[in-house]
């Protein structure tokens, strides 16, 4: 039950993001005993209950805080109510009359509102209840064309052709369904959630959903009807316990539970015990801070993919860098878009660079506050597991983040910023160098990516396991899976099929992933014109043989991969006989561009030198360190090549796709 008090810490040190941004984009930290919906239908109505004017929500403008029970608001269906805001099937008395095919909840509705009301008197809640009282919801939506039914029917589907210029209307809101036999997209209107506004006089807060008062009101009333107390497990104390736990934690739509016991026939927990509450039991207002609490940290500052949702945070609410950020995100783009220094930078100037970003980031955290992790999946939908939970204390945290992104740090350019083109006025992407680490997800990519459509891509499933696999070796300093790193290394050795953007992203993680799962090496970011050993010399002599090959293709306008391209994934597993080949077909390249080529030659020869005899004629399979030799010599062959401007790279125009 750690987590759940963590949780209601961390709300009640941020009380002041109460309520917060109700924007689409945006989860706000929710009060307790109310939840968000997507409202489509917007009521304006008098102080006398009276009806004025109606609206379609905008999607920008949809998401509604409302009040709530602990029924309704995990509900999938039946007849569990929203408190003054919900569908027409509740809120509309004369549902029947303009929908048969649906039961009528409405009067289970109308029950609660009379009971709020008779609690604690309220103008405006009062407004609400005098109108729907009147049983004309749905007939003033008809009348004002909100709304478009048919000999008092709702339509399927529009019975108009919109004009393209045309105001938003409800079918363009609601999600269609294909109907087979009418072979035709339908909406079902009586799904259109509807919410408030109430215009009294010298009151500039109409919106129900957005004043304090309602909102103080509810809670009272609710937690007044909550008469079973009980031990909480989480705080220690006697109080009013929760009968069922809050969803929606990772989307609107999501209906998966961390705590559940919703039925006495599932065998959730019979033939142990014989009532949920012998199990566990957590106190009503500990369970609606702590689920609240989650769902804004995992909207604000997490990650999600699929049903996978990782979140890290302060218990203070201190911001914190994100675990699964690559080095770039955590350095920040301005920095590195301005940096002037030279690109040969030794890990020493990468530690130097974090350390005072994290050193920012300590200074309001502090040594001592309380940094939690946790990692929420799902198999079934209505089940939430938590699949990986730490607390660390402030500087411990962020020595391990420190550590992830420097220890093995390899240069990487497949990052880039939006900038705009000074001679056609569009912006285009400006790819700029980074040292560090690469994001989870981005490792994902390398180890298992494909190329599909020009977006370097990879499994969903496959790649919120990786991310998942990967949190220990973050937070706890586990070493990196060994398969993931021979996968990733087969990956950069295999170009087929690659394009040479793709081809870079892959081959720089991949050399990342094998310096860090070799630490104890202590390999150099830069060209190490030391270091002997055979695969290194290997990788160094397949970059030269590349890239002689490369300018001879340039100065003829010849357009196609180069011998050493195309023969790497063979090289790397017989080096010596698949060398020979590469050498033989140098000739004829080495002819075109004559004396230009001798110094090149020459480098060849160098590294040929510095074998041992027998290693060099050794066909044993290459490791990972290879890669790094051929990586280093490239990046030395273009710093010599080509000058860069203000540390930036100009790369192919490509989107950063994983």
């Amino acid at each position: 039950m750690s987590w759940i008090e963590k949780l209601q810490e961390t709300y009640d040190q941020c009380q002041s993001m109460i309520g917060g941004s109700t924007n689409d984009d945006e989860v706000p930290l929710l009060p307790i005993c109310h939840t968000t919906q997507k409202a489509q239908i917007e009521i304006t109505l008098d102080e006398n209950g009276h009806f004025r004017r109606a609206r379609v929500v905008p999607r920008e403008e949809a998401r509604t805080i409302i009040p709530c029970t602990e029924s309704s608001s995990g509900r999938t269906s039946g007849e569990a109510a929203h408190p003054l805001c919900d569908k027409l099937q509740y809120v509309a008395k004369d549902f029947d009359k303009f929908v048969g095919e649906k039961d009528s909840y409405f009067e289970s509705y109308l029950e609660q509102m009379t009971e709020w009301t008779k609690f604690e008197k309220n103008k405006k809640v009062q407004s609400v209840l005098d109108y729907i009282n009147r049983g004309n919801v749905i007939t003033d939506l008809v009348e004002n064309g909100v709304l478009f039914a048919d000999q008092q029917k709702l339509l399927y589907q529009r019975n108009f052709v919109k004009n393209k210029n045309a105001n938003l209307d409800i079918f363009d809101l609601l999600p269609g369904r294909w109907n087979k036999q009418k072979k035709a997209y339908e909406s079902w209107q009586a799904d259109a959630f509807v919410r408030w506004k109430v215009e009294l006089p010298n009151d500039p807060q109409s919106s129900l959903w957005a004043d304090q008062e309602i909102i103080g009101s509810w809670i009272k009333y609710y937690t007044s009807t909550k008469d079973t107390q009980a031990l909480c497990y989480v705080t220690g104390e006697i109080v009013s316990s929760a009968d069922q736990h809050p969803a929606k934690l990772r989307n609107d739509g999501d209906k998966a539970k961390i705590i559940s016991s919703n039925d006495n026939s599932g065998f959730t927990f019979r033939g142990r015990f014989t009532k949920a509450d012998q199990v566990v039991n957590v106190g009503f207002v500990t369970t609606q801070k702590a689920h609240s609490a989650l769902r804004w940290l995992i909207d604000h500052q997490g990650y999600r993919k699929d049903d996978l949702a990782i979140v890290a945070w302060a218990t203070s609410g201190a911001e914190i860098p994100s675990l699964v950020d690559d080095s770039a995100s955590v350095y920040g783009f301005d920095h590195l878009e301005s940096d002037q220094e030279s690109r040969a930078y030794t890990a020493q100037d990468v530690g130097i660079k974090l350390k005072k970003r994290i050193a920012g980031y300590g200074k309001n955290i502090g040594d001592t506050t309380d940094i939690i992790v946790i990692s929420l999946d799902s198999i079934v939908p209505g089940r939430l597991s938590i699949t990986y939970y730490r607390e660390l204390t402030g500087s411990d945290f962020l020595q391990r983040i420190e550590d992830w992104h420097t220890t093995g740090a390899w240069l990487h350019t497949y990052r880039s910023v939006m900038v705009q083109d000074q001679r056609t006025g569009k912006l285009k992407p400006r790819f700029f160098p980074f040292y560090g680490a690469p994001s989870p997800g981005d490792i994902a990519v390398a180890a298992y990516g494909v190329n599909r459509s020009g977006k370097f891509e990879v499994d969903n499933k496959l790649l919120k396991t990786t991310v998942q696999r990967l949190l220990p070796c973050i937070v706890d300093g586990l070493p990196i899976p060994r398969d993931l790193v021979e996968s990733a290394l087969r990956r950069a050795s295999n170009r087929a099929g690659l394009e040479e953007w793709q081809f870079n992203k892959a081959l720089s993680i991949a050399c990342w992933l094998f310096n860090k799962h070799t630490r104890k090496e202590k390999y150099q970011m830069t060209l190490d014109l030391n270091r002997k050993t055979r695969d290194y010399l290997y990788g160094r002599l397949l970059a030269l043989a590349e890239s002689l090959e490369e300018w001879a293709l340039n100065k003829a306008n010849e357009d196609r991969p180069t011998n050493a391209a195309r023969l790497m994934q063979r090289f790397s597993e017989r080096p010596y006989s698949t060398w020979r080949t590469i050498e033989l077909a140098l000739s004829p390249y080495k002819a075109r561009l004559g004396g230009k080529s001798k110094k090149r030659q020459s480098l060849i020869d160098e590294v040929i030198a510095a074998f041992e005899p027998d290693d060099f004629i050794s066909d044993k399979r290459l490791s990972g360190e290879f890669l790094l030799g051929y990586h280093s010599q490239r990046e030395f062959l273009r710093n010599n090549r080509n000058e860069e401007h203000d540390g930036v790279i100009e790369l192919p125009e490509v989107s950063n796709n994983y």
